[in-house]
């Protein structure tokens, strides 16, 4: 790591080409004062051309190269969710700490595949649900634990878009685990274990599907300890909508972005007989993911202990994720 002032600077390798990359990945390190210093990718004019257009250092063909670069930290991996588990799995195995884009992995037995490596090296890794690192989730938690809506029983949670060119989108692809519930169904899940700080006990959901297999839209529940739930529904058909609520015994939280708030979105605390209270999703407005990449880059350099990694929260989120889709599977609209 090259000197920077008082700290190092942490120098990320991008594992792929995604959209999501350049959209919310870069500019965060950018934001958190790391370097995004190499790209690799299995076509070298693509690859070479994505990192002088992102402003990235190196282009590098052949992922393995990537774990393998003395030049490189960490590495991010935004690929096809049929591809996490096996380039994880190597990326630990080569020492380089990983922020792996959600879903972990496609299968339960390949998340407890990759944790059991995560444990053995004990290098660390992170799925990319980067919610808990904001400010906004940690005002919202902080009001839930004061009693301000009461007991927490049940969250609604949504995570729509509308998809503009599903041909060729690998998000439609079933060989490569795609589909609305791993997209974007993940975050309600995610959110739910994250506020609920436990693991479901049923599920139930309904999907539509296309005629390659691939889930569109899906809808369901998730039951907790208690009585408590999660009713969520997701998908590629419907105007973006991310909205949450968060009902309690004495009011309820409404979120208009738990996931990736912008400057535009608030929450909204709502309790019988009182006026509403607003609030802006963040202070100065960051990048999504800028908390989470400025978090790991603090683990790196020793300044910090580190929070949410995968070992202690993602294995919950496959079994979930499994357990909806196979009952959407018999419930299919």
């Amino acid at each position: 790591m090259a000197a920077k002032g008082g700290g190092m600077v942490v120098r990320w390798g991008v594992m792929g080409t995604a959209g999501i990359a350049h959209r919310n990945f870069l500019p965060a390190v950018r934001e958190a004062e790391g370097e995004a210093a190499a790209v690799a990718g299995r076509d070298a004019e693509r690859t070479t051309k994505w990192a002088r257009d992102n402003d990235i250092g190196r282009a590098i063909v052949g992922y393995q190269g990537l774990i393998d670069d003395p030049g490189l930290d960490a590495l991010y991996i935004p690929l096809p969710n049929a591809l996490h588990a096996e380039w994880t799995i190597r990326a630990l195995r080569g020492g380089k700490p990983v922020l792996c884009e959600k879903p972990l992995t496609a299968t339960v037995a390949e998340a407890e595949q990759v944790l059991t490596v995560a444990r053995e090296t004990g290098v660390p890794l992170w799925e990319a649900f980067v919610f808990p690192f904001h400010d906004q989730m940690r005002r919202v938690t902080e009001l839930l634990a004061a009693g301000a809506i009461g007991e927490l029983r049940e969250i609604q949670s949504c995570f729509h878009f509308a998809m503009a060119h599903p041909e060729g989108n690998i998000r439609m692809s079933a060989a490569l685990a795609g589909g609305a519930l791993n997209d974007v169904g993940c975050y309600p899940v995610r959110l739910a274990r994250y506020l609920f700080g436990a693991e479901h006990t049923s599920a139930w959901a309904a999907a539509l599907y296309d005629p390659g297999g691939v889930d569109v839209a899906t809808w369901g529940c998730l039951g907790f300890p208690g009585g408590r739930r999660l009713l969520m529904s997701c998908g590629f058909q419907q105007a973006q909508d991310t909205f949450s609520r968060l009902m309690g015994t004495d009011g309820q939280i409404n979120l208009t972005n738990p996931f990736h708030p912008t400057r535009q979105d608030r929450f909204e605390v709502c309790v019988e007989g009182r006026n509403p209270a607003t609030h802006p999703a963040a202070g100065p407005y960051e990048h999504s993911f800028t908390p989470a990449v400025r978090h790991i880059q603090a683990v790196i350099r020793g300044q910090e202990e580190p929070r949410q990694l995968a070992v202690d929260t993602s294995l919950g989120s496959a079994r979930a994720l499994h357990d909806l889709a196979s009952s959407a599977a018999d419930h299919a609209a």
